[in-house]
C-alpha cells in the first residue's frame, strides 16, 4: 500500500514538474470569467464553474496556485484524476480505515480550528474612537527621526583586509577612538556635514551629506540604535554606536510624530491582534486535560505488578 501511494504521489509530482513556474516569467493572471461560466465537464457529467474553481484555487498552496494557472488544462486533468481516485476510495470505505480515518479527522480539526479563529477575528469590531484613544496614549510609538550619519569602519583583521585596498583599515579600538574624537569636535562646534565628507566610510550616505534614513520605532533596527535614536532631540548627536564592523555617530535632523491618518490602519490591526490574542489565550486556559497516565507524559514504563 505504501509503495502504491508513493508511486501515485510521484506521478503527481512528475505531472506538476512539467508545469513548474518559471521564476523569470510574469505571474499568470486568473481568467476573467463570470462565476457562473462552466469551464469543464468531468467524466461523470459533473460541471465545474469558474466560481467553483476560484474557491478551490483559494484553498491551494501558493506554488500549486501558480502551476494551476500556468497549465490550466493539465490542472483540470489532475483534478479529475483526484476525483476518480477519491470516489474509488470512498466506495471501498477506505475513509473508515486506519490510518486514513485518523488523517482525515486530524486534517478536518485543523481546518475547522483555523476557520473558527478567522471567523472570531473577523467579528472583532474596533471603533474609530478607540483608534484615536490608542494613538493619543502611544504617540511615542509613532515617533520618527530623520538622521545623518558618520560611519567609522573597523576590521577584526585590519592588516589582511587592508592589503588589497592599499590602506590599512582601523582596528576596533582605533575606530572607537576616532569616533570619540569626532564627537568631541562636533560638541565643540565643528561642522557635522564637513566631518561626514572627510571621515565617513559609508559612501552612500557620504555622497548625500550624511543623510542616512528616517527611522521609526517599529523598524527592525538594533536595540542600541533604537534606544539611542529615539532619545535624541533635534540637533542632538548620539554617542558612538557599535555595530559588527563599525561605529555610527547619528545626528537627529528632524523629530516628528507620524500623523494619525498615516498610522490608522496599523493601529486598527494592532487592536484586532491584541483582542484576538486575548480571546485565544482565554480559550487556551479553558482547555482542560486530566492526565490519568503519568507514564504517558514521562515516557517511563509503569512498574510491573507483582
Amino acid at each position: 500500500m505504501k509503495v502504491l501511494c508513493l508511486l501515485v504521489f510521484a506521478s503527481f509530482s512528475a505531472i506538476w514538474a512539467q508545469t513548474a513556474p518559471d521564476s523569470a516569467a510574469a505571474p499568470p493572471a486568473m481568467p476573467n470569467l463570470p462565476d457562473e461560466t462552466v469551464v469543464a465537464i468531468f467524466g461523470d457529467g459533473t460541471k465545474l464553474t469558474m466560481g467553483e474553481f476560484r474557491k478551490i484555487f483559494a484553498a491551494m498552496p501558493p506554488a500549486n496556485q501558480q502551476m494551476a494557472l500556468r497549465n490550466r488544462e493539465q490542472w483540470l486533468h489532475q483534478w479529475e484524476l483526484l476525483r476518480k481516485l477519491t470516489k474509488m476510495a470512498e466506495d471501498a470505505k477506505l475513509d473508515q480505515e486506519s490510518p486514513y480515518k485518523e488523517s482525515l479527522a486530524y486534517g478536518r480539526m485543523n481546518v475547522l480550528a483555523t476557520a473558527e479563529i478567522n471567523a472570531t477575528v473577523n467579528l472583532i469590531v474596533v471603533e474609530p474612537g478607540e483608534i484615536v484613544k490608542y494613538y493619543d496614549s502611544n504617540k511615542q510609538r509613532y515617533t520618527q527621526v530623520r538622521v545623518k550619519a558618520i560611519y567609522i569602519a573597523f576590521s577584526d583583521d585590519a592588516a589582511a583586509s587592508g592589503a588589497s585596498k592599499g590602506k590599512r583599515p582601523l582596528t576596533e579600538a582605533e575606530a572607537k577612538a576616532k569616533a570619540d574624537k569626532l564627537l568631541a569636535a562636533i560638541k565643540g562646534g565643528a561642522d557635522f556635514v564637513k566631518l561626514v565628507k572627510e571621515n565617513s566610510d559609508d559612501e552612500t550616505s557620504r555622497e548625500k551629506d550624511g543623510d542616512f534614513a528616517t527611522l521609526h520605532s517599529s523598524d527592525n533596527i538594533p536595540d542600541a540604535f533604537r534606544a539611542a535614536v529615539f532619545a535624541l532631540k533635534k540637533g542632538d548627536v548620539s554617542e558612538p554606536l557599535k555595530q559588527p564592523n563599525g561605529f555610527y555617530l547619528l545626528r537627529a535632523e528632524e523629530v516628528t510624530v507620524r500623523p494619525l491618518s498615516e498610522v490608522r490602519d496599523e493601529i486598527y490591526n494592532e487592536l484586532k491582534n491584541i483582542r484576538s490574542d486575548v480571546w485565544l489565550r482565554g480559550m487556551d486556559r479553558e482547555a482542560k486535560v486530566q492526565i490519568v497516565s503519568p507514564e504517558f507524559i514521562s515516557g517511563t514504563p509503569a512498574p510491573a505488578k507483582p
